[in-house]
Parts: C-alpha cells; sequence; structure tokens
C-alpha cells in the first residue's frame, strides 16, 4: 500500500526532533511545586516568564490577564493567612478526608522565590468576541497564560505551585483590585531542590492520573475513540 502523502512529504513547519522533544519533556515534567528552597530568580529570567505568558492565545484577543509581582515581604504572611482560613475550610467540607488534607503541604508562599498573583481584568464584559454565548472564555485565556510561564519556568529549571484555596474577594482587596477585576491565581515561583516524579497528589495518593482512553471519545459522548483500538497506546499507561 503506497503511503499517504502526510507520511511521504516531511512537514517543514515542524520543529526538529531534539526541539520537539524539549517541548513534550517540559510537558510531562511540569510539575505543581509545593516545595521550594528559598533562592532568587533573575530579574531577566522572570521577564523571559512573562514575556512567554503574555505570548498565550485569548479569545477575541482580549488579554484578560494581569500579573502583580509581590515584592514585599510583609504582604506575604497575610496573603499566606489567607490561604491557611480557606485550608481550614475546605477540610472540614471534606468530611471523611479532612485529617489526610491537612496532612498535605498546598502552598509555598513563604518560601518561594517569587510570588505573583495572577487577576483578570476588569471591564472584561465589553469583550464580546468569542464570549457572547461562553463568557468563561477569560478565565481559560488566562489559564494558557498560566500554562505557558509554568511550562517555561520547568524549562529554566524552576518550580511553580498554583494556589488556587483563598478567598478571591478578601485577597483582591487586600492588593487593591478595582471593580469587577478577580484573583486567579496565587503563584508560588523559584529554585527547587527536585521536581516530583510524579504528580504530588497522585504521589500522596489523593488522586491518580485518568487513563487517556477513558477521557476520548469519537463523534458522541461515552463512544470510545478507535485511536486506542489501533495499536496506539497511552504513554502514561
Amino acid at each position: 500500500m503506497p503511503q499517504s502523502t502526510t507520511e511521504a512529504m516531511p512537514n517543514a513547519q515542524a520543529f526538529t526532533e531534539a526541539e520537539r522533544l524539549a517541548v513534550y519533556r517540559a510537558i510531562h515534567e511540569r510539575r505543581d511545586m509545593r516545595h521550594f528552597c528559598g533562592g532568587h530568580v533573575a530579574p531577566e529570567v522572570l521577564l523571559r516568564l512573562l514575556q512567554a505568558a503574555h505570548h498565550a492565545p485569548s479569545v477575541g484577543f482580549m488579554q484578560p490577564w494581569r500579573f502583580i509581582r509581590i515584592t514585599q515581604a510583609a504582604l506575604r504572611q497575610p496573603l499566606h493567612d489567607l490561604v491557611e482560613q480557606e485550608r481550614i475550610l475546605t477540610a472540614q467540607a471534606l468530611g471523611q478526608r479532612q485529617e489526610e488534607f491537612m496532612r498535605l503541604k498546598v502552598q509555598g508562599i513563604l518560601d518561594a522565590a517569587e510570588l505573583l498573583v495572577v487577576a483578570l481584568a476588569d471591564g472584561r464584559e465589553q469583550h464580546v468576541f468569542g464570549r457572547r454565548t461562553m463568557p468563561q472564555m477569560d478565565l481559560a485565556s488566562a489559564s494558557c497564560a498560566i500554562q505557558n510561564l509554568w511550562l517555561a519556568a520547568r524549562a529554566e529549571g524552576l518550580g511553580m505551585g498554583w494556589v488556587s484555596i483563598f478567598d478571591p474577594a478578601a485577597l483582591g482587596q487586600l492588593l487593591g483590585l478595582p471593580l469587577g477585576a478577580e484573583v486567579i491565581a496565587l503563584l508560588c515561583l523559584g529554585p527547587v531542590q527536585e521536581f516530583y516524579h510524579e504528580p504530588m497528589l497522585q504521589r500522596e495518593r489523593w488522586a491518580q492520573r485518568a487513563p487517556l482512553a477513558s477521557l476520548v471519545f469519537d463523534d458522541q459522548w461515552n463512544t470510545p475513540s478507535a485511536l486506542f483500538s489501533n495499536g496506539l497506546k497511552d504513554a502514561d499507561a
């Protein structure tokens, strides 16, 4: 059987093999880090990471992300306290898993070299393109920016952790956010002793990564994809 055109002709737009492997390595070795070892992040490196974040896709090119770099040490403690308050409330809401949750380390606010707050900008209601029926696409766009920063940080050998356990209104008031702006993340960033060999919550047996085949369908909901019946395997299986 002759090869298909796509198989016979090289893709002139593809990266080199080494470049492709580097991209996939950053994706697969990225970890939501909670353990940091102080140190610092050079300004030029931090700027590269923020540039990577700013080059994320956004619906309607709205660029809803705003980054607040916490430079005052005195601000870290109240931010840490807000997370601790919500950590206790979250534990209480978990019922039988309360004690198990309280043993988990959920943030590195006091230990990380850099602390970034990510917020959605005010005035987002004016951006209708791509959001008329799906207004949550502002959050999806900002999440893409965070993922870009995360992968770039891994490539730079820096750990990053996304903390979302806090009261957004209280945190926004602490940092002087205008009406309509909304905090979505506290990002702990900096050097780490080592990266987790697997996701921390998987290592702690809190949850396991689902098999990819259980999440990919063909044409209709819950119709298993033929991808996994043609000899292709889930790399995580």
